[in-house]
């Protein structure tokens, strides 16, 4: 063959020039999670008086090379189940990655499970719903475990023998995942377990039934029969769950050891292999002759059950409200440091309407969010009482809803980098879904307000009364308020029209916040977008948009 001489002198030929890396950005970490969330921070001072101190730092740590790595860690490393030990005996346990660990320590440490349940807090509702939206973006599926043992605490207060008991161990500030008899630890975790493979969302098709061991009523102990199709964090120390009894559907609180010392009568059949949250373990459980007590009355398990669903729910806003804070700053920290066509990607107008898009829906989620958050603070209050009971719904069906697609759009922004594992993108992605279907769809939510307006009237009145503090701001959103009331005047089938409501709710909600607590920039280009012709994708923002000052919240220069 002959040999084609390129003019090349081999010899002068450094071929590691030809990978030199340029036009590439460099990890984001080491950054403060909250000093450079301007949103955050607004959206904070909107709603109650929080120890920016501890803020902070917390940010701080949660930005660190480290702790970011627990994340990839712990979502490389898919948790391992074990039935049996090697002699053959039943064990059912599960092996985490010491990532896991330690970003459960880390969170249980910070008391994210425990702060508003402490005497004498103040806003501490939103106080940890920043703790847990930092923490959330290190890493969703770990929040499971911590959103379950956080929410728990009002379904156990409805017994008092069970709430002496467990309390004060829920409600201790440190991690131990020893696999020991709850009454051998000093901090323990919480579990809830649900659905059945038959019924799902509808829990009264339930079949797991339980039977008195000693005596009846709220603290007697009962022997559980049937199977649980979800059982998220299966080495939670103990669970709520529903079984029937004579008087219908009740709540048990029951641990993974007897009271003897002895292994429960919880058998893990298997772990689910999901597409997101693949940090935490999430089983199917046989309960054969489990030990568990009664929690409130028989026949009122749905009613003592909900008192921690409906925090769950607030969770779940938090959580996607964090997915797409982390989305977006990514995106963000790509175009500031890439370049195309001659200019960075960040200063090119198509993609600054894209990134501004994006953001404005962090700012909207968010909004909602701390404005629940403050509900909470003071639930003594009765109209609070009655914004919560639809804000929640509201939130986690709208924010949830949104967080695919906004995970999506951001995964772009960064090209093909976006879809490559060892990326972040991906996670956020596969995550997005995960809170829109956990605890209960989105049927299930617009459901729900249409039962909690026909029960409780009152509810809707409250909304439209929160609403009312933006009157006069923004013609389009007096516009769309008055709308909305003239839909539920008009409407003629409301289970049909059931998520075109909701999504008016949250819309105008979200809107009104904005005008009264963002800037006028954030409030203005929301309006504008989101209340007058919406589009069905982002990055088509009107004219006249302020896009550098919306931009400019997402995350300093220096970074």
């Amino acid at each position: 063959m002959p040999v084609i001489n390129s003019g090349v002198d081999a010899d002068t030929l450094n071929l590691p020039d030809t990978h030199e890396v340029f036009n590439q950005p460099l990890a984001l970490e080491n950054y403060n999670l909250f000093s450079s969330d301007l949103a955050l921070q607004q959206a904070l001072k909107a709603n109650g008086s929080v120890d920016e101190g501890v803020l902070t730092a917390y940010g701080e740590r949660c930005g660190r090379a480290e702790v970011i790595n627990w994340g990839y860690e712990a979502n490389d490393n898919k948790p391992q189940l074990d039935t049996h030990d090697r002699f053959g005996h039943r064990v059912d346990s599960v092996r985490f990655h010491p990532a896991y660990h330690q970003l459960m320590d880390m969170a249980l440490s910070a008391g994210i499970h425990s702060g508003p349940w402490r005497a004498e807090a103040k806003h501490a509702h939103v106080q940890r719903a920043a703790l847990s939206y930092m923490q959330s973006q290190i890493d969703a599926g770990h929040g499971c475990p911590l959103t379950m043992t956080f929410a728990s605490v009002p379904t156990l207060q409805l017994t008092p023998s069970l709430a002496d008991a467990w309390l004060p161990k829920i409600l201790e500030n440190a991690y131990q995942p020893d696999n020991i008899p709850y009454f051998e630890k000093r901090a323990v975790t919480i579990g809830m377990g649900m659905t059945e493979k038959q019924g799902g969302s509808d829990v009264q098709a339930n079949t797991t039934n339980a039977t008195p061991l000693s005596g009846r009523g709220g603290g007697a102990l009962y022997a559980l029969n049937g199977h649980k199709w979800f059982l998220s964090a299966p080495m939670c120390d103990a669970f709520l769950m529903l079984a029937k009894t004579e008087g219908g559907l009740s709540c048990f609180l029951v641990p993974r050891w007897r009271e003897d010392g002895q292994k429960n009568g919880l058998y893990l059949q298997r772990l689910k292999n999901k597409m997101g949250n693949v940090s935490n373990a999430s089983s199917e459980v046989e309960l054969r002759q489990a030990h568990g007590w009664l929690v409130g009355e028989e026949g009122r398990g749905v009613p003592a059950i909900i008192e921690m669903v409906a925090l769950t729910r607030f969770d779940c806003m938090v959580g996607s409200s964090a997915g797409q804070r982390q989305a977006v700053v990514q995106a963000v920290h790509h175009a500031r440091n890439r370049q195309a066509f001659g200019a960075r990607l960040i200063d090119q107008p198509l993609m600054q309407n894209v990134l501004a898009d994006l953001q404005l829906e962090v700012e909207g989620s968010l909004a909602l969010t701390m404005r629940m958050a403050r509900a909470l603070d003071n639930a003594g209050d009765p109209a609070e009482q009655l914004l919560m009971r639809l804000g929640t719904a509201v939130g986690k069906f709208w924010i949830c809803k949104r967080t695919p697609a906004h995970a999506y759009e951001a995964m772009e922004c960064l090209g093909g980098n976006g879809v490559i594992e060892n990326c972040i993108m991906p996670r956020l992605y596969r995550e997005a879904p995960i809170n829109a279907i956990w605890e209960g769809s989105g049927n299930i939510q617009a459901l729900d307000v249409l039962r909690a307006i026909t029960k409780t009237p009152a509810v809707l009145d409250q909304w439209f009364k929160e609403l009312g503090g933006s009157a006069g701001m923004f013609v389009e959103l007096d516009a769309a308020v008055s709308q909305l009331r003239d839909a539920f005047k008009t409407m003629r089938d409301p289970a049909y029209q059931a998520r075109q409501l909701l999504e008016q709710l949250a819309l105008t909600m979200q809107a009104s916040l904005l005008a009264r607590y963002a800037p006028n920039a954030v409030a203005d280009a929301f309006v504008r977008s989101r209340l007058s012709g919406r589009n069905a994708i982002y990055g088509c923002l009107p004219e006249g948009v302020d896009l550098s000052a919306i931009l400019n919240r997402v995350l300093p220069e220096q970074y």
